[in-house]
Parts: C-alpha cells; structure tokens; sequence
C-alpha cells in the first residue's frame, strides 16, 4: 500500500463519540471540567477509537534505530558505536526507556532501521536499509525511495502491533546525529533559525556546538529543502530512523490508534506527518516538553501543548510511559466514575466555570 492510498484512508476522528463522551464527564460527580486536560484527553481517545470503554492495556512504544553520515561532521560527542550499544541495550531494560516501560508494562518493539553495523540481534528487528544514511553536509542523506520504504517500514510494524491486539503505541529513536536531522527538518517546516531549533544534544562543548550549528547552515542551504514536498525534506536532510516514525504516525491513524510523541526527534517525525496528511494529528498525543530547544518550534507547529515539564531530553521514547499512565488515569475516570444520577446526587447548582 502506498501513501496516497494509507492517506485516503486516514478518517477524521468521531464526532458524535466525542459529544457523547463530553456529556458523560459533564455527568460524573464533580465540579464540571474540574479535571481539566484528563478530560481533554478521554474526549480525544474516544474520538480515535470510536468506543468510550476502549481498554488500553496493550502498550508498545516502536524504538527506530538508525545512524546519520553526518556523524562524520563531528556533530555529535559519542562514539557512532552508541547506536548499535544502546539499541542492543533497549530489550535488556537497562536503559531509560526500558526501565520506564516497566512502569507502564508496555512492550519495547526495537527496529534496526540503519544502524552501521552487522551485527544481528533477536532482540531487533532488522529492517536494515543500509548502514546509516550519506552526510548530508554533502549530499543528500537518502533516495526518494529509501525515504518511502523507511516510512513504510514505520507502517508496517504499526499493522502488526495493531494485528496483535496493541491498543496504544509510542514513538521512540536512537542514532548519533540525529539531532542535526531533526533541526533541520525543524528549520524547514517550521521557519525558525538555527539557534531555536538546535541543541546540545547528548551534551556538546560550546566551541563544539558552535560548529554543529555552521554543519547544519551549510546543508540547509546546500539543499534549500522545499517545505510543500515533506518526501524530499527527508530525502535531503532526514534520517531513517525519522522517516520510520513517519510510518508510525501514519499507521496509527490509519488502524485509529493513539499514537504518543515523545521528544524533538519524533516531533519532527511528527511534523513530517502532519505534512502528509493534517488529520494525523488528531490521533497523536504529545508527552513532556523536551529541553531540546527545537521541540517548542515543532510542538507549536503541531498546535499542541505538552502534558507534563519534567526537563527530560534522553529522548528513546522516555515520555511515552508517563503518557501511557495518563492515557489509563482518563480512560477509567471516565469509566470509573459515578454520575450524578448513579447516587442521586443533585448537581442543579453548578455553575459551568470554563464559560465566561
């Protein structure tokens, strides 16, 4: 299936579920809206699904791994080798999101989308579409069709999660570089300078994160990517590990699935996304607000406004099992709670404060 023919399938979310769960939260014993975006939230996820008792018990966040020829630009302060490690690492539970997925009980799904190795591991899946992508600085990073079967790749693990009876999905990455990717993508979508959009990523010398920001003015007007063509923004200056996000964002709307972002690389995913098709939104669901300084560029774009500061910026999916917990605390108040009527209580009295 091709993108054009995912997008023409993407619905927009359902508006009678929707009105049906606002009424019900506006019937459950409390002051009206006194939950606040929980409430929000549960009105979003039956709009998704179509179903206001939908259980969200099944959880995975999809970890695209890849590296970046920029690497070789010195743009980044690890070892390439980082990538494969931490990856290697992700089903071990030793890492960031490994230990956060047991707090959600959510499944890791890790896809080695273009790491620069050949080491093969049962604990990944190896979707491999090359060793890393061209230094951008240079050339540009990927083909057309690379790009297109990355996102494919993306689609394609979001129809087996969905298959398997996976009721919520979080986007996750890892590969050396890929905070120049995202800041330029950032760059393009958004029109912000270089300054908003790059960071230090996993932690840069100033003079090394002065020249960090000249590698990222130098491919951004080596390609001049085009805004209107979101394909050849990822062919250009993108990553595979965040054209691999993009199939996610899109499978996910397309089997109606709440999709979580995590921080400015699946941000950018994001907004690739949005770019493709605008209703994909509606089925995402922002986390924290990462300290990579691109993210408020991207989440803005996004017309969103993140759940939760805890300054985090590990990326890997971190925020998508705090997400996850949110995603059950509104379902079951939802669900949970009594209504006014269930306990014969009289809410006559009650003054709509979210109205002037």
């Amino acid at each position: 299936m091709n993108i054009e023919e995912i997008i023409t399938k993407i619905h927009p979310l359902d508006r009678d579920v929707q009105n049906f769960a606002r009424n019900k939260q506006d019937s459950l014993i409390k002051p009206l809206g006194s939950l606040g975006r929980l409430e929000e939230l549960s009105v979003q996820l039956a709009g998704i699904t179509g179903d206001i008792t939908r259980c969200f018990d099944k959880k995975a966040v999809v970890i695209m791994c890849a590296d970046n020829g920029v690497y070789e630009e010195g743009v980044s302060a690890a070892p390439q080798v980082i990538t494969l490690m931490q990856a290697l690492n992700f089903q071990k539970k030793i890492t960031g999101i490994g230990v956060l997925s047991k707090l959600s009980n959510s499944e890791l799904v890790v896809v080695d989308i273009g790491i620069n190795s050949d080491v093969v591991s049962e604990n990944m899946i190896n979707k491999k579409i090359r060793k890393g992508t061209n230094n951008l600085a240079k050339e540009p990073a990927m083909t057309r069709e690379e790009a297109l079967r990355a996102i494919a790749i993306g689609f394609e693990e979001v129809q087996k999660l969905h298959q398997a009876g996976f009721s919520v999905i979080g986007t996750g990455e890892m590969g050396l570089g890929n905070t120049t990717t995202s800041s330029l993508i950032l760059m393009t979508l958004t029109d912000c300078t270089v300054e908003d959009a790059a960071g230090k990523g996993a932690g840069l010398t100033d003079d090394a994160f002065v020249h960090k920001k000249e590698i990222i003015r130098k491919a951004f007007d080596l390609h001049k990517p085009n805004k209107n063509d979101p394909i050849s923004v990822l062919e250009k200056v993108g990553g595979f590990d965040i054209a691999g996000l993009v199939g996610v964002y899109l499978g996910a709307a397309y089997y109606r699935l709440p999709v979580v972002i995590d921080g400015v690389i699946s941000s950018a995913a994001a907004l690739i996304s949005f770019q493709l098709c605008e209703k994909t939104r509606d089925f995402m669901i922002p986390s924290h607000s990462s300290r990579e300084p691109g993210y408020k560029a991207a989440i803005q774009k996004l017309g969103m406004k993140p759940y939760f500061d805890l300054e985090m910026r590990l990326g890997e999916g971190t925020g998508c099992p705090f997400t996850f917990l949110l995603i059950d605390a509104a379902q079951m108040i939802l669900n949970q709670m009594a209504t006014f009527g269930e306990v014969a209580m009289d809410n006559s009295k009650l003054i709509d404060i979210r109205k002037p």
